[in-house]
């Protein structure tokens, strides 16, 4: 009995001391994060800038989503005092007289960013995979920065470098490089304007986002690669594993929670497709592309600047072109959230 009451009074004392221990980091909670403020205010003071940014360029904003649900036709009014129309301008753009425009240009959205998914995704992870194989450092080094360049030269370069590389050419001139091969190939006939036809749009987009982007996007998996254990790879070794076996049972293993957000965050983008180089490739081309080529990114910019059965200028289309921006970003969001729920079920990685 002696030794139960002792037990029993040393669980009292310890709950006792527990609870005082809570109640003083309660107390102190306060004074603790502001000491922690103090130890490391130059990190804080470099914080400020991005939660400036996030503020004034991400939050604020978002107020201008009550255009798509009010009547803004005139840009001497404010959104405010315009009429609330509620979701008039979602069922106009819908199931309306611009269904057939709407539907077209996000059926071409998403099979463009689906696409792009599809053949995109694997191949920066492969040239990842590819680079860190190689084992002279100078030539890896060299070959990396070539696969970079892309990326740092301006849409509109590359869009001329695409026009002239595909030009179609006659009998007075020569056709484009990449446009000759094809004829050389049987592929095409000669004077074919690839960038004038709707089948061919497609094809060129993906290609060229691919030859802009993987070189950069390689570089987060080539730091997932490097981050894994060489350890890993010896145990591998010792165990007979060849170089596609150790890819597949430690590279691709070690790079699993990268690859997942990664594929999270490229899913949440895949209604977004800018409308800079689709208005670029598509300038002087004809309508007759935009069958395959008229984005939501582009039919939002057109309705807002030209409106709907208006002038150029107006407000007319303002509120039609929120609505289906406002339709897209919905369906990215949730796009993102169902991406990560999967994930976070499957997997121990997910955003949040």
């Amino acid at each position: 009995m002696n030794k139960e009451n002792m037990t029993k009074n040393q669980i009292s004392i310890e709950e006792i001391r527990r609870e005082e221990l809570i109640e003083e980091m309660e107390r102190t909670r306060f004074h603790r994060y502001w000491h922690q403020v103090k130890k490391d205010w130059p990190i804080y003071v470099m914080l400020i800038p991005v939660i400036l940014f996030f503020y004034f360029f991400r939050y604020r904003p978002i107020g201008g989503i009550m255009i798509a649900f009010k009547n803004y036709d005139n840009y001497s009014d404010t959104v405010g005092n315009a009429d609330f129309y509620g979701f008039y301008a979602f069922r106009y753009i819908m199931f309306g007289p611009q269904a057939t425009a709407f539907w077209q240009a996000f059926r071409n959205t998403f099979t463009l960013s689906t696409y792009g998914l599809f053949f995109g995704f694997p191949i920066p992870i492969i040239l990842a995979l590819l680079f860190s194989e190689m084992k002279n450092e100078a030539y890896r080094a060299t070959t990396q920065i070539i696969s970079y360049l892309p990326r740092f030269i301006s849409t509109v370069v590359i869009t001329s470098i695409l026009g002239l590389m595909l030009a179609g050419g006659n009998q007075a001139m020569a056709p484009g490089l990449l446009n000759g091969m094809f004829v050389r190939w049987g592929w095409i006939e000669l004077g074919t304007p690839m960038l004038s036809k709707p089948e061919y749009f497609r094809s060129i987009y993906i290609l060229s986002n691919i030859w802009e982007s993987a070189g950069y996007g390689s570089i987060v998996y080539f730091a997932a690669i490097m981050a894994i254990s060489p350890t890993n790879y010896e145990a591998a070794k010792i165990d007979g594993a060849n170089k596609l076996a150790q890819i597949r049972y430690v590279t691709l293993p070690g790079m699993a929670p990268t690859l997942t957000i990664m594929l999270i965050l490229r899913i949440g983008e895949t209604l977004n497709v800018g409308y800079e180089k689709v208005m670029l490739l598509t300038a002087n081309r004809g309508s007759e592309v935009l069958r395959t080529a008229e984005v939501i990114s582009t039919y939002v910019l057109k309705l807002g600047n030209i409106g709907i059965g208006a002038s150029a200028g107006s407000a007319a289309g303002v509120n039609f072109a929120a609505a289906a921006d406002v339709f897209n970003s919905f369906i990215a969001m949730f796009l993102v959230l169902g991406a990560n729920f999967i994930s976070r079920r499957v997997s121990d990685t997910s955003l949040f």
